[in-house]
């Protein structure tokens, strides 16, 4: 995510944010820095544990709003400010939340501006556990966890790691990067895409000539991430098959790895049965060895003849096997180019018979493969929409937009 830019299911969406007494507390300023970047109003409540470890000015320096506290709690509007905050709000998250805080949401305390909040809000309320591995283990502990989530609370980590007393378990609160993640599903749960099952193919694949080396390509898997995280943010169940990326999955995502063309073959097949969408973004290989060696090719033996074949047509067999079983209802093809763009893509898309082709030139320095953006034209049977240079993110809204739209226009409903 860039710095400035705004992402739509957060956008405008009110969060509050409550911090509690933890060392973990200083993570928790880096996720409301995130979201009031990608535009949401962020909100926060600081226990008085947690003013030990961090101040209001430092959350009210990165979200440009009033932090409250328990000064707050006795002020001229106590008797409704808890009321006010939780009606307003689209989500509430507790971050980091101590044992004691556990303990005081399950028996429902309300002996704070924060635990009276908790009581208060009829928004989704998501946890994200911190404290030492001993105390998380403790079986009152367990029990309180499994009481808030029989009630409907969500629960983020905690991970396991090295915790500030020197032991190393579960217990520690997740990243702010990975919290985000959790914030957007949750608020992505009822978008328009909730229900449906989405695959989404990323990466390049790797094709053997010997145990040591591959054929392979420059793909980062960066848009086809982009576009598991915005069916997430739409609500979708989110399949996504990679080949070998560097990148870390999106929250709420079901992942299956593959190396080869064969492999992405095999898992597209079985995770299209009964998908509703299908994004091919994946730069599978055309062609692999016939023969890969099995022993390390060795320079003494001179330059090798490699003999190379095709590989299967995912996109082709995915599209005739919709002619029998009618799903996945939305087929969206990549075309990577690096010559008359809008010739081939225009051809891809008439033989393949997919209903949306994203076709880019490879050959643009700010688009493509590896870089953080992308220049696309969108085609289908009614034209073509070219795009202007776009982050990767902001190509994938505006893809899944249009799959929106031709799910809503084959079911009749656009």
């Amino acid at each position: 995510m860039k710095n400035s830019e705004i992402i739509p299911v957060l956008k405008d969406r009110r969060i509050l944010l409550g911090v509690t007494g933890s060392i973990a507390a200083y993570k928790a300023v880096e996720l409301a820095s995130m979201l009031t970047k990608a535009g949401a109003q962020v909100d926060v409540i600081l226990s008085a544990a947690a003013r030990q470890f961090v101040t209001p000015l430092t959350f009210q320096s990165v979200t440009g709003r009033k932090v409250y506290g328990e000064a707050d709690l006795w002020g001229e509007q106590a008797h409704v400010l808890h009321i006010g905050l939780g009606e307003a709000a689209d989500l509430f998250i507790i971050a980091p939340a101590t044992a004691n805080t556990l303990a005081k949401l399950a028996t429902g305390q309300a002996d704070s501006l924060l635990t009276l909040t908790a009581l208060a809000v009829r928004c989704p309320l998501l946890v994200a556990p911190a404290m030492d591995v001993g105390m998380y283990e403790q079986a009152a502990t367990q029990e309180n966890i499994e009481l808030l989530s029989q009630r409907g609370v969500l629960f983020a980590g905690p991970a396991q790691g090295r915790m500030a007393s020197g032991l190393i378990g579960k217990g520690r609160l997740i990243e702010p990067q990975e919290l985000f993640g959790y914030v957007r599903k949750v608020l992505g749960a009822d978008g328009s895409l909730a229900s449906r099952k989405v695959v989404v193919t990323a990466g390049g694949t790797l094709e053997a000539l010997d145990p040591v080396r591959v054929l392979a390509n420059r793909s980062s898997g960066k848009q086809g991430f982009a576009l598991a995280q915005a069916a997430v943010d739409r609500g979708a169940s989110v399949t996504l098959i990679s080949g070998p990326v560097h990148l870390p999955t999106p929250v709420g995502v079901t992942s299956v790895d593959v190396e080869s063309a064969a492999d992405m073959h095999a898992a597209v097949k079985e995770a299209a049965d009964g998908a509703d969408v299908l994004l091919m973004a994946a730069a599978v290989a055309d062609y692999r060895p016939v023969d890969p060696s099995s022993a390390k090719l060795k320079r003494s033996g001179g330059v090798p003849k490699v003999v190379l074949e095709k590989t299967a047509d995912i996109l082709a067999d995915i599209v005739e096997a919709r002619t029998r079983s009618g799903h996945p209802a939305v087929i969206v093809g990549f075309a990577a180019e690096s010559d008359d763009l809008l010739v081939n893509a225009r051809a891809k898309l008439e033989s393949k018979g997919v209903d949306l082709l994203v076709a880019n030139d490879i050959t643009a320095p700010d688009a493509g493969f590896e870089v953080d953006t992308n220049r696309v034209t969108l085609l289908d049977a009614g034209g073509a929409q070219e795009l202007p240079l776009l982050s990767k993110a902001a190509v994938a809204e505006a893809v899944l937009e249009r799959v929106v739209t031709i799910l809503g226009t084959k079911e009749g409903k656009a």
